[in-house]
């Protein structure tokens, strides 16, 4: 690509305007590369119709030390070029990225090391207020998604009142950051793409009304989730946004009043709703309030495609059967545990209610232990789950014993249709009588078995990172891209 682009450049007599139309056939790998050439070309790299979107992750320390603070310069530069122009900006925030390993001598890594927790932090704060206040006159910016990879710091500790004090005293960078983030809402004209997601200190519950009305009637989606008690989205300030077609927001949040406001026929319909239930909090964030069966149906009727996904974090069961209506349309579903349980019921409830609408569901617990659903039953739950749901793509399955011959099943009644079936190695296991009448090594007649059944090769996922990943940023992640497809 580069080879030709300096041909049609050098045949080219209209020089920096030809340059910048060569550019523009770029990948964002060679336009740096063609920067280097020379001063011309380097003009060119930071034309603004070039840079219409930008993606960044922006990680902290790692394994060996390091507090991520090298990549505030570049970070800075990148902002201060693009950050007044950009129309599109994906940003994820990792303050201690990989840092925390396993226990050591019974002590937390960063237990151990405080002084690294408190760099992070302050490394974090200073790119939040580098990127907000390189945006905060951006009128252009039409999508903004901010996620921070926070979810390890509160479970450590590291954000709590000490810590915060110490690296942000009198709260000074905080308010700083939630007066900026106002700022962007206030200036933006055409936004239409909203998502801030467990961005610590960011998002406040007044927040969104600083949204600027031209915004207010072009935003379609909006994501607002944070660890904070406070909903950050009251049905006062949903009304303003009237053409909305994608919501996201913590589950207790989403009450009746506010299922009944999207069920207006003066609004937009809806099409896409995330919804992210924390076991942790129903103690000081109840169900109570949350939207009813009749709420829903009202919802359903007025938009016809909506389609929701649910993640349950550590649920418990009785919890999980009440919060899951027969009226909700389920497209996705998934629910990571460490301490609770998911009973057979839940997934015999799920496999009724839903098996017109649920193309994907998740189940992991990150436990030492595997129990099996199929106690007790003569069918296995998950492989009557498969058979009522027609339209299952995507089958997840960790820390729950899966037996080899349900396994096969599965991939025989979904067949090719099953566009993925990650289940952990050591989630599987083999039933002795069976091995009986069975020549050969178990698992490799279970590979081909299931590869026959799905028609491609398959094998036991090896790595447990692919199936357990942080639960907050699988959510954002998903949510994204299930949003994006509506």
């Amino acid at each position: 690509m580069i080879a030709q682009l300096f041909v049609f450049t050098q045949r080219s007599k209209q020089g920096g305007e030809e340059k910048r139309r060569g550019t523009e056939l770029c990948n964002d790998r060679d336009k740096l590369r063609a920067s280097a050439v020379c001063t011309r070309w380097r003009e060119c790299l930071f034309y603004p119709a070039l840079w219409t979107e930008l993606k960044l992750r922006i990680g902290g320390g790692t394994n060996g030390g390091g507090s991520g603070s090298d990549q505030t310069p570049r970070l800075e530069f990148l902002m201060r070029k693009f950050g007044s122009f950009v129309r599109e900006l994906q940003l994820e925030f990792a303050p201690v990225n990989n840092y925390l390993s396993p226990l050591q001598h019974g002590v937390d890594a960063v237990e151990s090391d405080p002084q690294f927790a408190k760099d992070a932090m302050v490394t974090y704060l200073d790119q939040v207020l580098c990127v907000l206040g390189s945006l905060r006159n951006n009128r252009n910016l039409q999508k903004l998604s901010l996620y921070g990879d926070t979810c390890i710091l509160h479970e450590d500790g590291i954000l709590d009142s000490t810590y915060l004090s110490q690296v942000d005293q009198g709260g000074k960078k905080m308010k700083e950051i939630q007066q900026l983030f106002e700022e962007i809402l206030s200036n933006s004209r055409q936004m239409k793409w909203l998502s801030c997601a467990f961005m610590l200190g960011v998002v406040t519950p007044c927040s969104l009304a600083s949204l600027s009305n031209p915004s207010s009637s072009s935003l379609q989606h909006l994501s607002l989730i944070d660890n904070q008690l406070p909903s950050l989205i009251s049905t006062l300030e949903l009304e303003r946004l009237a053409h909305l077609h994608s919501l996201s927001l913590d589950f207790c949040d989403f009450t009746s009043d506010m299922c009944r406001l999207l069920a207006c026929g003066d609004r937009a319909p809806l099409h896409r709703l995330s919804l992210l239930l924390n076991g942790a909090a129903l103690d000081v964030k109840p169900l109570d309030g949350t939207a009813a069966e009749d709420d829903w149906k009202a919802l359903v009727r007025r938009s016809t495609n909506l389609r929701v996904y649910i993640m349950g974090m550590d649920v418990h069961s009785q919890d999980l059967l009440r919060v899951l209506k027969p009226s909700v349309p389920l497209e996705r579903i998934h629910l990571d545990s460490y301490s609770t349980l998911v009973t057979d019921g839940v997934i015999e409830l799920i496999s009724q209610q839903y098996h017109k609408t649920l193309t994907h569901f998740i189940l992991m617990r990150d436990d030492a232990g595997f129990p099996d659903l199929s106690v007790n039953r003569n069918e296995d739950p998950l492989v009557l789950l498969t058979w009522r749901c027609l339209h299952l793509a995507v089958l997840i399955i960790h820390g729950y014993t899966v037996w080899s011959h349900n396994l096969v099943a599965i991939s025989r009644l979904r067949g090719s249709n099953l566009k993925v079936l990650e289940v952990s190695e050591e989630s599987i296991d083999f039933d002795p009588d069976q091995s009986v009448y069975i020549e050969g090594d178990p698992v490799h007649n279970l590979v081909k078995e299931v590869s026959l059944g799905l028609g491609r090769v398959w094998h036991p996922s090896m790595d447990n990172s692919v199936v357990l990943n942080e639960p907050t940023q699988h959510f954002h992640r998903e949510m994204q891209s299930f949003s994006a497809g509506m």
